[in-house]
């Protein structure tokens, strides 16, 4: 039996949310309403997704030294997360962002810094730490690091999903081993040059492989691409306090998907209920829900149209 079922490897941040009740035109001034502090990051807002859905969770990251870290590492320390593999980095600011929330749309703009002090090394990266989960997450950042995790679970048979969102210098070597790519919808046609989304999509995977090429949407849903088929999962429709880690929460809920042994279109339908269930609450965490809340979602609230799709991306994914 395996020790952990995921293992995440990759960014976190301590955000300050600045409520604003109109973003305002450039050059403009507006009050804000309110500034909080809130853990987030890629990775890690994903194994607390996984956490809360009841899996065996260990994270692999670094922090920094200052408040900001010992509010992520409080953050996490209470979930059932394994720590054990954090890399507290001395005299080093923790990655940080400033948030800006539009409280008329629940739409934000995100302002960041992470220092390289906490570039994790593929040296970090062991055998052993890899070995014993059931499904390796990883995001694209420190590229050296994650693609030889992905690597070392590749050798052992362990799936490997990652969450990208922009070109990383080097990060072709990470896609061979890839099983399940959950990509931003810019990604595709920026790593192929292929200005059509789908068929860039279509490239990436027939390329290197990987069972399911993905990319989420946004307000739009989600898109995924398995066995020469595409299937598209519409985005439900809440009320939108905050947009902050959606997609993280999405990436955590897929892969507790994926080790539930879900079906692809069922497994898009969950993830996008869990995201657009955090989009109730302010920050990248406030509203992770367990399984039953998201699958009465899925039966109960409306959903985008095809047709809102089919006049961004046209009429080819109908599944």
């Amino acid at each position: 039996m395996s020790q952990f079922d995921v293992c995440g490897i990759g960014l976190n941040a301590t955000d300050t949310l600045i409520l604003l009740p109109k973003f305002p035109a450039y050059a403009g001034k507006v009050p804000f309403e309110a500034e909080i502090i809130s853990p987030g990051g890629q990775v890690a807002s994903a194994m607390v997704t996984c956490a809360r859905l009841g899996l065996r969770v260990k994270y692999i990251g670094t922090v920094g030294d200052d408040e900001r870290g010992r509010i992520q590492l409080d953050s996490l320390s209470g979930t059932g997360i394994n720590l054990d593999d954090v890399e507290v980095r001395p005299n080093c600011p923790n990655q940080t962002a400033y948030i800006l929330i539009d409280r008329s749309t629940g739409e934000r703009t995100v302002l960041w810094q992470r220092h390289d002090c906490l570039r994790l090394s593929p040296g970090s990266i062991t055998e052993e730490k890899i070995a014993g989960s059931r499904l390796l997450h990883i995001d694209a950042h420190d590229t050296p690091a994650v693609a030889r995790a992905a690597a070392i679970a590749r050798r052992h048979g362990i799936p490997v999903t990652v969450d990208v969102d922009t070109i990383y210098h080097g990060f072709d070597a990470v896609l061979p081993n890839i099983d399940y790519l959950i990509a931003s919808s810019e990604f595709p046609s920026q790593w192929t040059t292929e200005r059509d989304p789908l068929k860039a999509l279509e490239l990436i995977q027939e390329e290197y492989g990987m069972r399911v090429a993905a990319m989420t949407l946004g307000a739009h849903g989600a898109l995924a691409r398995m066995g020469g088929r595409f299937f598209y999962s519409p985005a439900f429709v809440v009320d939108c306090v905050d947009t902050t880690g959606a997609g993280d929460v999405f990436h955590g809920a897929f892969c507790y998907s994926v080790l539930q042994k879900m079906p692809l279109a069922q497994t898009l339908d969950f993830s996008n209920a869990m995201a657009a269930l955090n989009c109730t609450r302010l920050g990248a965490r406030g509203g992770i829900a367990d399984r039953s809340d998201a699958e009465l979602l899925m039966s109960t609230a409306a959903r985008r149209s095809l047709k809102d799709f089919e006049q961004r991306f046209g009429s080819r994914a109908g599944a």
